[in-house]
């Protein structure tokens, strides 16, 4: 991760560690670099780059930052509006610009902003870019072999143009129609869109393949935004689902590249349960090419020991869907995720796609003739227990021979029956300690164990 962009972009409190300015300087940048890199290809053309946002209040400061940014350096910049991550990455890709930029902070309170840089391919731009717009960020800049104080404007002709580009927003929700295999018609869909960037998209598409579907929580204000509501808040759409007599629900977040559901009886499906249930549903038909799910170390034990029944191979990666990505994109692997609702398929999307996910769920339902909770029956989650220890050097607390020890009699006392995890935050001082076992007991009793030594042997503060 870089100075400031981390796993999931540039992310901060609007105008605290995220201004204005930040994003003027990364238009600047993307509008040059793409531009220089086309002229020194021989091609004379302009940079053209399109650019989504979610709902915030600050999401316009930060577009139209961006827009003066990047047409002062010579490019054209593309507006999709309020619009969904995984929508910018499919215009990004099947429209060929050089690259994508999505405004959001995706399931964060609506003080905070983000913003995500995204390839021509549709893919999280790769860290060698990221790495320049942070070097000019921060005046620094050298490439193309030589070093800018700072990047000359565009003049005349040469300057950029900001062009309307709500049909590629539309032509989105077109392509995800077009992946419903079966018609909805006369089931009861309740949507929850966290007042978000779906608020505009997903009951159009639930609507065309004939669901009768109700939303909750698509009146953004700007303020509202996550606010007790979406797939961090789930507890409003699981009441609604069981009031209102809903056969399913599902809940995005701000920028609507996660999904959590909720089936008939008001309880959660979580990623994991998405990922067995549309995993077993791809080995039942032949289609899961390598046999493997991808899945990252938070996923719960009682996942694995169900793909162990199945029959179906499992990776784990690193948390963030960017892990899962690149392993599926290396091992060519289908479907992959995490707990939280990001989930990738990869012939249909290049990164996590809430709606998508949705559409993927009414179609096991549809082609099983099944509720989701007897879908998601088999599945048995254990019980989970996470503590996070703040602490002054995470490398030395976690290296440490006593800590190792504690965790390696844990792991041998539950043996087969569950699992410890011990890592890092990427983003805060903190050690994380989680088990998985049998009984919560069970959990906190080697969660605590392992804390113990942690604070006995001083790394905590």
């Amino acid at each position: 991760m870089g100075k400031y962009f981390g796993t999931d972009g540039f992310r901060g409190e609007a105008g605290v560690n995220l201004t204005a300015d930040h994003a003027y300087k990364i238009g600047r940048f993307l509008g040059w670099y793409y531009g220089e890199k086309k002229r020194r290809e021989g091609r004379n053309e302009s940079a053209r780059i399109i650019i989504g946002k979610d709902t915030r209040l600050s999401s316009y400061m930060f577009e139209y930052s961006l827009v003066s940014g990047l047409t002062a350096s010579g490019a054209d910049a593309y507006l999709l509006h309020v619009t969904t991550t995984p929508s910018v990455a499919y215009i990004a890709r099947v429209d060929e610009f050089d690259c994508g930029i999505m405004i959001s902070a995706s399931h964060n309170p609506f003080y905070d902003n983000g913003i995500k840089l995204i390839n021509g391919s549709g893919e999280k731009m790769d860290e060698e870019t990221i790495s320049l717009v942070e070097n000019y960020i921060d005046g620094k800049l050298e490439v193309f072999g030589e070093s800018y104080d700072e990047l000359p404007f565009a003049k005349g002709e040469a300057i950029g143009r900001t062009v309307d580009y709500v049909s590629g927003r539309n032509r989105y929700i077109g392509y995800l129609i077009s992946l419903g295999m079966y018609s909805f018609r006369g089931v009861k869909v309740a949507l929850d869109c966290a007042n978000g960037s779906s608020w505009n998209i997903a009951k159009a598409v639930f609507d065309a393949l004939g669901a009768q579907t109700y939303v909750i929580n698509a009146e953004p204000n700007g303020t509202n935004i996550n606010m007790n509501a979406g797939s961090t808040h789930i507890e409003g759409l699981c009441k609604y689902v069981v009031e209102n007599g809903m056969d399913v629900g599902f809940a995005y977040d701000g920028d609507a590249d996660r999904c959590l559901c909720v089936d008939e009886t008001g309880s959660v499906i979580s990623g994991d349960h998405i990922l067995y249930i549309y995993g077993r549903y791809m080995k039942e038909r032949g289609k899961l090419l390598t046999n493997t799910v991808v899945t990252t170390v938070m996923s719960n034990f009682g996942l694995y020991k169900a793909f162990d029944e199945l029959g179906i191979s499992y990776a784990k990666t690193a948390v963030g869907d960017k892990y899962v990505y690149e392993y599926m994109v290396q091992n060519g692997c289908r479907i992959g995720g995490e707990q939280s609702g990001h989930i990738i398929f990869s012939k249909y999307a290049s990164t996590g796609d809430g709606i998508l996910t949705s559409l993927k769920m009414m179609e096991v339902m549809m082609a099983r003739k099944k509720k989701l909770s007897e879908l998601a029956a088999p599945l048995k989650i254990f019980p989970q227990v996470l503590v996070n220890v703040k602490v002054k050097d995470k490398a030395a607390a976690q290296n440490d021979a006593d800590v190792m020890a504690a965790v390696k009699a844990a792991e041998e006392a539950l043996g087969d029956s569950g699992r410890v995890l011990v890592r890092e935050s990427g983003t805060e001082p903190l050690i994380r300690v989680m088990a998985e076992a049998p009984t919560e007991e069970l959990c906190r009793l080697h969660v605590d164990a392992i804390v113990d030594v942690i604070k006995t042997k001083g790394h905590a503060i």
